[in-house]
């Protein structure tokens, strides 16, 4: 059962009892994450994500640690370029325990000075280990090359310059401007009571305020840019990205840009998969997939080959996106991509934890819950002729923009250049 409150001070409370589960996920969502920072803040959002675990005013980070794991449950944060999550999951019975130690973080984390200087460490670490793997960083790399010097461009990690100079202060302020009641969403999904629920989110959440801060500058749309960008890397092979415009998160056009994702390299059976792997055996793993946010949208393929395999790998994708956008797909693909898609759905959702998350990302994109119901009609409308009309539109090969890196030749993708 789906309900939803909106407290006085606008914090939203999105819930969903199941009552066949033995588990409950809580999630905190903040809608607020890279694409809000200034360049001087690159990495500020997931700073203060890995910030809310280092201690609160009555427990040491230790003290955190060993309290979930003694629950037997799940603790743990994400950041991405426009959200930031603070979670756990536990057995229902430990709904109460779990519930009080997570708004202790959300309200109480002392940032510490000491507990900063040491985290910067960590989180160097992190940015260097993105460095390291090459399919992380190849898009990464292509992200800020598509999206430009936009926010949504930047690294959600952050750059090494800011991340050493940031301050106590500045995190203090970041939070003041943007960790505001009217952004917050309270996801909860599984085996819980409906009015002990309400009443632990009254006790910890009814009298949240907002601190007097900065407010923070309104999200703008980026543009999204085509060509070619190459970085020589000492690698075995040259890790690739393409990519397009796709669509924003809650575009009606979403559901066939699904379908077009699923036929060009969303699965196995898809067009790149079975032609690039499984018939020539150019590369081990190659894959397309979509990023949503809320004004604007990209498909990405990502593959990765031997460097003198470049040009023929970059030739086959480019011959698949061009096909779609001038012929479309077959019928039998569009169906056996509805199939994929609706299982893909459904299985996805048989846990406590991806039913949160749900239930947050649709109040976020939407203000109210789509029912699964919905979504498995919304796929069973789509058409060939709806999904030739929106592939025509997005898949124009003279708008694609090719990210390269690896042992690349002088003369590698001298066509695109």
């Amino acid at each position: 059962m789906y309900r939803k409150l909106v407290l006085d001070n606008g914090v939203r409370v999105v819930t969903e009892r199941i009552p066949t589960l033995k588990s409950v996920t809580v999630g905190i969502w903040v809608n607020t994450g890279s694409r809000d920072e200034q360049p001087s803040q690159a990495g500020y959002s997931h700073f203060i994500e890995h910030m809310f675990f280092k201690g609160t005013r009555s427990r040491s980070a230790a003290d955190i640690s060993r309290e979930i794991d003694a629950l037997g449950g799940e603790m743990n944060a994400f950041t991405t370029r426009e959200t930031t999550t603070f979670y756990v999951k536990v057995l229902d019975q430990q709904l109460k325990q779990a519930f009080d130690l997570l708004a202790d973080l959300f309200h109480h984390s002392r940032f510490d000075s000491r507990e900063i200087e040491k985290e910067k460490q960590v989180v160097l670490e992190e940015i260097r280990m993105v460095q390291d793997d090459p399919e992380d960083l190849v898009q990464e790399l292509h992200t800020g090359q598509i999206l430009g010097r936009h926010p949504l461009g930047r690294s959600i990690l952050g750059r090494e310059e800011t991340i050493r100079n940031l301050r106590r202060q500045d995190l203090m302020a970041y939070i003041d401007a943007h960790y505001d009641p009217t952004q917050i969403v309270i996801a909860v999904a599984g085996n819980f009571d409906q009015a002990v629920l309400g009443k632990m989110v009254a006790r910890h959440f009814e009298k949240a305020t907002r601190a007097a801060g900065v407010a923070r500058a309104a999200r703008r749309p980026p543009e999204v840019h085509g060509g070619l960008i190459t970085r020589k890397k000492p690698l075995e092979q040259v890790h690739l990205c393409l990519g397009l415009r796709g669509v924003a998160a809650g575009h009606r056009d979403r559901y066939a840009v699904y379908a077009l994702n699923s036929v060009l390299g969303g699965s196995m059976s898809s067009r790149l998969f079975q032609e690039v792997r499984e018939k020539r055996g150019l590369v081990y793993s190659i894959y397309s997939f979509l990023s949503g946010y809320s004004d604007v949208g990209t498909l990405t393929v990502y593959a990765a080959t031997r460097p003198k395999e470049v040009d023929r790998v970059v030739d086959l994708v480019c011959r698949e996106i061009g096909r779609i956008g001038r012929k479309g797909v077959e019928q039998k693909e569009l169906a056996r991509a509805k199939n994929q898609m609706k299982g893909s759905l459904m299985l996805s959702l048989e846990s406590s934890h991806s039913r949160m998350s749900k239930l947050a990302k649709d109040e976020l994109v939407y203000g109210t819950r789509t029912s699964l119901e919905d979504m498995l009609a919304q796929i069973d409308r789509v058409t060939t002729e709806e999904v030739y009309a929106v592939g025509r539109q997005l898949f124009a090969l003279d708008r694609l923009a090719i990210t390269g890196l690896g042992p690349l030749s002088s003369r590698a993708l001298h066509a695109y250049r």
